[in-house]
């Protein structure tokens, strides 16, 4: 089809800002440029790929997921470049909320010990899993439940219990733990860059209202202040300690999942390296609290 890779830049920046102006920009190109090399690239693959509007440019289904593979490709490529000049890169661990609780810190000062030559950077993504399909990770911890990716492998790790983060002074804290019904006559919040959380945690008839916040900061700003109680995995707590909020152990909800997602074509040479290494991890962590 003769594409090229300016012609993927131009899609990619386009459908990151929305606008040809904003992508002109990004690019350092002339708006008519840009203009020209996406009709080239739709002309030459024989479909549309972004809608026009007057005010905005709307990806078609097609143009939406040739945005997402165009990131991929061109930043493998980048990223190869990089390392022919200037060596092996670190391993980009993604997540969106908390990686893996009291485990994290020992786990990476091990790899460190084990693997020096392959140093490990840690990355909070708003959305993990677009990040691996954009190969802006190598790999992720993720909590909730992975989609039917042909692309991706997802391996179980281990189960997590679920706390509950209320105000210490909310009269709830001083219990040394909760039911889920419990907090149906609160509001609860939901943090959109943590989806492990939802209404269908409760019975139909006693599911709580609830407030959407769009970070971990709003959400524990809004618990310390006794205007919501939040439910989520314990990783939070060693995550996330903040003034004011408390976590507390739940009886009845059912545990989260963690996994750890890579892509089956590898963006990185030691990701099942990475792999192995934290089911032994995480194995050795399970048998010294079965023993404690």
């Amino acid at each position: 089809m003769n594409v090229e890779l300016r012609h993927l830049r131009a899609l990619a920046a386009i459908g990151d800002e929305g606008t040809i102006t904003g992508a002109a920009a990004t690019l350092h190109v002339t708006q008519s440029a840009l203009s020209r090399t996406l009709e080239q690239l739709e002309s030459r693959i024989g479909t549309r790929l972004v809608e026009r509007t007057t005010r905005r440019l709307v990806l078609t289904d097609a143009g939406g997921r040739l945005w997402e593979r165009a990131h991929g490709l061109l930043n493998q490529l980048d990223e190869a470049l990089a390392e022919a000049s200037d060596g092996p890169r670190p391993l980009r661990v993604g997540f969106a909320w908390a990686t893996l609780g009291s485990l994290t810190v020992p786990l990476l000062r091990s790899w460190r010990d084990e693997h020096p030559d392959t140093p490990v950077r840690v990355h909070r993504c708003d959305d993990p899993e677009l990040a691996l399909r954009r190969a802006e990770v190598d790999v992720a911890f993720l909590r909730t439940s992975p989609q039917a990716w042909p692309q991706f492998h997802a391996e179980p790790l281990f189960e997590e219990p679920r706390v509950a983060a209320v105000s210490e002074e909310d009269p709830l804290s001083r219990a040394p733990s909760l039911r889920l019904d419990d907090l149906a006559d609160r509001t609860v919040a939901l943090c959109a860059t943590a989806a492990t959380t939802n209404e269908s945690l409760w019975p139909v008839n006693r599911r709580p209202q609830t407030a959407e916040v769009a970070n971990v900061d709003e959400w524990l700003t809004l618990i310390a202040t006794g205007d919501a109680v939040g439910v989520t995995a314990d990783g939070t707590r060693h995550s996330h300690l903040y003034p004011g909020v408390r976590y507390l152990p739940i009886s009845d909800a059912a545990p989260i999942t963690v996994h750890l997602v890579r892509p089956r074509i590898q963006t990185h040479p030691e990701a099942d390296t990475f792999l192995e290494f934290v089911q032994r991890a995480v194995g050795a962590s399970d048998r010294s609290e079965a023993v404690g």
